[in-house]
């Protein structure tokens, strides 16, 4: 079996890459009928010659190769026809943007397997960048809360190497004593969890956030258990909500009042109630004056985030009484930074990590005859057509929605 690493063509330029030079030293020492040919490119995070140095061919075309790996979408004039490809194509919510994408790779016979659908047989996330999106959603808050109040400068993700350098920047920093609520637990919680813990703050429980003062900057991790409740007012449960999310309403209004900087790291589903509306932000008791919205749901569950911010410019002022975008250094705004491509600014340990998760949960199929069912779950096209598990497509692919 032979796969491509191809060059990255979407813009902006997107520096990641699916397998690193040690991941695929480690995927051909341990499948030996696996080749790897890496396509030339002069933006990788690692350079062509890092993967020379580790043994591989580094070629300007990658026809002769039956699978290809990538991030972001392939251009449509780029794609090659008859190949396997792996990237994420933002096709699968039926995203108009990318409807000739899709269209085009129907045309051009192309198996496509969308990363973002690569799951167990319970249907949980394999490979993901979501961990490095929380890593860097979490930095970039706090950068954005030293800027809006002129308490201190921290440097740009983008700059800096890893994380290690982000943690080194953020554990110079001096807190007042604020409160901060990150909402999710998944892999974008997880991630900002762990810059949080770097820098030694406290972590409070929900019930000791929302009712004690603290001479010390803390923060309260909570889960939708915590932000949602029933409208009957009868107990719910996570379960239930997840079965019944119409029969939920908002209950952040509570967390609101008393905390000074929110991340917001959790999923959002549809028909999930809002964490808060455009009318909470009005209310003279509501607190938040800086949001890292790292699920970045534009018009949706948190209503300060009208527009993705951008690694050039990532934070923008939301005024809550015009509803409208502002400086955010002006006194009644709400300090919004919503990136929605974070991992990018992390791009070497996000390659590192995604790429782990990649060799060990998607390589092993293409060798055991799928015996798990991986490739099968993420397949979307074939033979020219959407296979049944992505068959909801078709109306969107024909253009009658």
């Amino acid at each position: 079996m032979k796969f491509g690493i191809i060059r990255e063509r979407k813009n902006p330029p997107d520096r990641r890459v699916v397998l690193s030079p040690t991941a695929c030293q480690n995927v051909l020492s341990k499948y030996p009928k696996a080749e790897i040919l890496v396509e030339s490119s002069p933006i990788r995070v690692f350079s062509d010659q890092e993967y020379a140095d580790k043994g591989l061919e580094v070629v300007k075309d990658l026809e002769t190769c039956e699978v290809l790996l990538g991030v972001k979408e392939v251009p449509i004039e780029a794609l090659i026809p008859n190949k396997k490809y792996f990237f994420f194509s933002h096709t699968i919510k039926k995203q108009p943007y990318n409807r000739e994408l899709l269209q085009a790779i129907l045309d051009k016979n192309i198996e496509l397997y969308d990363h973002e659908v690569i799951t167990n047989p319970k249907g949980s996330r394999l490979v993901a960048f979501g961990r490095y999106a929380g890593i860097v959603g979490a930095y970039n808050g706090f950068r954005a809360y030293g800027l809006k109040y002129n308490l201190y400068q921290l440097p740009k993700a983008e700059s800096l190497l890893d994380q290690q350098a982000l943690i080194s920047e953020l554990k110079k920093v001096q807190l007042p004593n604020i409160k901060i609520l990150l909402t999710g637990k998944g892999r974008v919680g997880s991630g900002a969890k762990e810059m949080l813990d770097t820098m030694g703050l406290r972590h409070v429980s929900p019930s000791e956030y929302l009712s004690t003062s603290f001479k010390q900057p803390v923060y309260c991790q909570t889960d939708v258990s915590h932000y949602v409740k029933r409208k009957d007012g009868t107990k719910g449960s996570k379960a239930d909500f997840f079965q019944n999310t119409e029969a939920y309403e908002s209950d952040f209004f509570r967390f609101a009042k008393v905390t000074d900087f929110y991340i917001a790291g959790h999923f959002y589903g549809d028909g999930a109630p809002y964490l808060y509306t455009r009318e909470d932000a009005k209310q003279p008791d509501f607190n938040i004056k800086v949001v890292a919205d790292i699920s970045c749901d534009i018009d949706g569950p948190i209503a300060s985030t009208i527009r993705p911010s951008t690694i050039a410019e990532p934070i923008y002022g939301y005024d809550p009484e015009s509803e409208t975008e502002t400086d955010f250094k002006n006194k009644k705004a709400i300090a919004v930074m919503a990136v929605d491509n974070l991992p990018c600014e992390l791009p070497r340990d996000a390659s590192v990590g995604f790429g782990e998760a990649f060799s060990k949960h998607v390589v092993p199929s293409f060798f055991n005859n799928d015996k798990d069912g991986v490739l099968e779950r993420a397949r979307m096209t074939q033979n020219g057509k959407l296979t049944p598990r992505y068959a909801y497509l078709q109306d969107y692919v024909d253009g009658k929605e």
